[in-house]
């Protein structure tokens, strides 16, 4: 996927008889997604117009422009839902979307290359930085608050870090 676009949400089955669609919003404000239409599939064959219903376990009940039946529905569960990049709004200086920070050059503070973001992660609590680097077992998870990541440089595509001690070893 180009970045050009940006995955903000992914559809997890049919909801119902009539052609709705159980959909996962990736977006900080959930509802949000309702807001960037059209939405793209990954592979920009299919173009979604996309209405919001309920709010339901673990997403939305949603309508899908063109997805009239519960087959149609179903067949598009794992389907994962990208918005042109230009329609997102700008974050002020210390937000990042996701999808810009994965594959940027990770530092620490004396210049020592760490790896890269392999993916960002976050199970409740705050963001972890997945960093994977060749040769090394296992991936970093760094928490990224701005004491374990306190400059991220868009332009150059790097950021450096000061782990918390004993993460690396």
């Amino acid at each position: 996927m180009s970045k050009a676009r940006i995955c903000v949400g992914a559809i997890m089955g049919a909801y119902g008889v009539r052609g709705e669609v159980r959909l996962k919003s990736f977006c900080a404000d959930p509802r949000a997604i309702g807001d960037y239409g059209p939405l793209w599939s990954e592979d920009g064959a299919r173009q979604f117009t996309l209405t919001l219903g309920a709010q339901v376990a673990q997403g939305f009940a949603a309508r899908l422009g063109g997805v009239n039946s519960r087959d149609a529905a179903d067949a598009l569960r794992g389907v994962r839902l990208f918005v042109d990049r230009d329609r997102l709004a700008n974050l002020p200086d210390d937000e990042f979307y996701h999808a810009d920070l994965i594959g940027m050059q990770v530092f620490d503070t004396g210049g020592a290359e760490l790896g890269r973001v392999k993916a960002v992660l976050n199970h409740g609590a705050s963001d972890l930085l997945e960093i994977v680097a060749p040769g090394r077992k296992g991936a970093i998870l760094l928490p990224f608050t701005q004491t374990a990541v306190p400059t991220v440089d868009l332009a150059s595509r790097r950021i450096i870090a000061d782990p918390p001690e004993g993460l690396l070893e």
